[in-house]
């Protein structure tokens, strides 16, 4: 015969049971809920991608186009345009991708051997003073954007090689190859935020060691530190600002007629970089924003017009650029 307290144990234990099975099931249904949640965001941020991928394909078929016919002046660039979705929305944004000083000019070579390139490095020092940086300063940044991409371990006048960010509280290693992205400039020795945060809106990294190719005829006023760096300094932000203003209503015909300019003809830059003046674009950049349900995908696509007039994505990534 059971006592009280034995009855009472067992009731005890019981209940004790049932509360961990509900809050085992009550787990259980969270985890279910929760695995579905994820399962449709998943489905949800690939559909999103894939219409990513589409606005990017179509951008592509018609920009081939708009390198050919378009007006050299045209209300194209920077020109964003909305693209409805059953359950969203696409939003992209066309612009020329190379109105700036590509970082990896200040080198030249392919493959894995780079070595410095004079007049590259030249027009990030002229760029730099440009922007208000003391000319000694601009020239160390210079070579340690240098060394950071070149092959060699040798040491450039105020650059730094890997026994400079070796001796860090976090070592690391020069890249010894091209950058990727603008943001890997924060890397590099010199380069603290307020520096990046002045020179970001200027420069860029193309996936090729080209001198820039500055399309004249999408230029603002606020890209006359460009026009200053391709002088070497021979003019002042003044003066490539009136330049830049002096543009005719349907764009520059040719880089001569540019050049010709009262503010520019006594500052004619040696050959290579008169001629890294260009009346039509040859880069382009894509920036898209696909909202698609819950989810939201970013991407930047640059595209490269080759010598065929065929365009070819030069580089990807799935997030907007900094």
């Amino acid at each position: 015969m059971k006592r009280a307290g034995e009855e009472g144990v067992a009731l005890l234990t019981v209940l004790l049971l049932v509360a961990v099975m509900s809050a085992l099931a009550v787990g259980l249904l969270d985890d279910v809920r929760f695995g579905i949640r994820r399962t449709a965001n998943g489905e949800a941020v690939s559909q999103a991608r894939w219409y990513a991928l589409g606005a990017e394909a179509m951008a592509r078929a018609r920009l081939a186009d708009l390198a050919a016919n378009a007006p050299l002046a045209g209300d194209w660039n920077g020109k964003t345009f909305r693209f409805p979705l059953d359950d969203g929305v696409i939003q992209g944004r066309i612009s020329d991708g190379a109105a700036c000083f590509n970082l990896n000019s200040v080198v030249d070579g392919a493959g894995e051997t780079f070595r410095r390139r004079d007049l590259g490095t030249a027009q990030f020092t002229a760029l730099l003073i440009a922007l208000q940086v003391a000319p000694q300063q601009a020239e160390a940044l210079a070579g340690a954007l240098v060394d950071w991409i070149d092959s060699d371990a040798l040491r450039e006048p105020g650059g730094a090689e890997d026994e400079t960010y070796q001796r860090g509280a976090r070592p690391y290693r020069t890249a010894g190859t091209l950058l990727s992205e603008v943001s890997e400039l924060r890397a590099v020795r010199g380069f603290d935020a307020a520096l990046y945060a002045r020179l970001r809106p200027h420069v860029c990294a193309l996936p090729t060691p080209i001198l820039s190719p500055i399309n004249i005829n999408v230029l603002s006023e606020r890209h006359a530190p460009l026009l200053v760096m391709l002088t070497d300094g021979a003019i002042t932000i003044e003066a490539a600002r009136r330049a830049i203003a002096a543009r005719p209503p349907q764009g520059w015909p040719d880089i001569a007629s540019f050049w010709r300019l009262p503010a520019l003809a006594k500052a004619l830059p040696a050959d290579d970089a008169v001629n890294q003046v260009v009346v039509r674009p040859r880069f382009f950049t894509l920036e898209s924003e696909v909202s698609h349900r819950d989810a939201i995908v970013v991407s930047t696509s640059l595209f490269e017009q080759d010598a065929a007039g065929k365009i070819r994505l030069a580089a990807r990534r799935w997030t907007i650029e900094e």
